[in-house]
């Protein structure tokens, strides 16, 4: 285990800093209990630690109390809360992007099916960018009721123009939703001045907190149905969930001990560290990539609009094959396939290899790491 190189961070980060693992620790072993259950301390204690941990993410995106924090379980069931939540008329337009995670895309399709919703992507360029002058003209045609867009592609690293996608949407009076699940915590996010509306965030991924908590931030307090219904431990004789605009969607118990690891990760995170070196590793491991003649590396045009995630096939190699021989023969583990992400590789064209391998780095990757990578690469492909 102990030599192994982890290049998945893009899946999850691993290892996460040894704060969250004592706080975890610490808190199964001294406070592991129901919050908002009870008016003993531990249970009060519990709740403190909720809210203190929803602060520190509100300061993290530059808001303020009036944006509402919901926590679940996972970013996935976030985002179903918000696409099943959201309040649009039969057959309204619904824009992704064709970097969109299934998490958005396939919940977005089930709810079309019901609604007649109209699904239209945003367009990109050969340079694999958005191509904001032709969605401009999109949004002229079909109006936008709604728009998703992940800030950082899980499949290639792109950073896409939040700002000047959401800019141009609330001229038609769109409702904004942002996937944060790969750029909070690595990619500065200012919700109020980029318009977000709602964004949905993983513990687990670039802010290294533990699986098992995420969510999603309702900036402008877009109304929302209830899509997951339970118990609150308020208002229990009611059927209805209760009005707050957090308790409301946070229905069974808080996994209060994956609270307690984000909560030590967001005191110590530092986002401008994370990402000028995740930048400075990627760069180099797409030097290196790029020196090579059987691989094709994928990346947006502006390279400065990158980070963090690389990906790529080899000729003459499945993306798997690639895969199970870096495990195997060199102990390095990279993600290889398609990444649940169902519209963006009819534009990388790499079917042929079965999707890509992708190298996913993080703050406790090396240089040593990519150096063994390659040499593994150059071994495999004999170059």
């Amino acid at each position: 285990m102990d030599s192994m190189i982890y290049l998945d961070n893009a899946a999850t980060t691993f290892p996460k800093p040894g704060v969250v693992y004592d706080a975890m620790d610490k808190i199964n072993r001294e406070g592991a209990v129901n919050a908002g259950r009870g008016s003993y301390k531990l249970a009060l204690d519990a709740s403190k630690l909720i809210a203190e941990t929803k602060e520190l993410l509100r300061r993290l995106i530059n808001t303020d109390i009036s944006s509402a924090v919901i926590f679940a379980p996972s970013v996935t069931i976030a985002i179903n809360q918000i696409v099943n939540g959201l309040r649009l008329r039969d057959k309204a337009v619904v824009y992704l992007s064709p970097y969109e995670h299934n998490a958005v895309a396939r919940s977005v399709h089930e709810l079309a099916k019901k609604k007649g919703l109209i699904v239209k992507e945003i367009p990109i360029n050969s340079d694999l960018e958005i191509d904001l002058e032709k969605m401009k003209y999109e949004f002229v045609k079909d109006r936008p009721d709604a728009i998703f867009c992940t800030h950082v592609s899980n499949v290639t690293g792109y950073i896409l123009p939040v700002k000047e996608i959401f800019e141009e949407s609330k001229k038609y009076d769109c409702i904004n939703i942002l996937d944060s699940a790969q750029s909070l915590g690595l990619v500065e996010i200012q919700a109020n001045l980029m318009k977000i509306d709602i964004m949905a965030f993983a513990g687990h991924k670039t802010l290294y907190g533990p699986l098992g908590i995420g969510g999603f931030i309702n900036i402008s307090g877009i109304p929302l149905d209830v899509f997951i219904s339970g118990g609150t431990g308020s208002d229990s004789l009611n059927l209805e969930m209760p009005d707050g605009k957090e308790s409301r969607y946070e229905s069974a118990s808080c996994n209060i001990v994956a609270v307690a690891g984000l909560n030590a990760a967001l005191k110590v995170i530092d986002p401008v560290f994370c990402m000028r070196w995740e930048k400075e590793l990627s760069d180099y491991l797409i030097d290196q990539l790029s020196s090579m003649k059987k691989i094709k590396v994928y990346l947006p045009g502006n390279q400065k609009q990158h980070v963090g995630i690389v990906s790529f096939v080899v000729q003459g190699f499945s993306s798997e094959d690639i895969g199970t021989i870096l495990d195997e023969d060199f102990d390095i583990a990279v993600r290889t396939g398609y990444h649940c992400a169902p519209f963006i590789h009819k534009y990388l064209r790499d079917t042929g290899n079965q999707g890509t391998v992708r190298v996913g780095l993080g703050q406790f990757s090396t240089m040593n790491d990519i150096d063994k990578l390659i040499a593994g690469l150059k071994e495999i492909i004999d170059e």
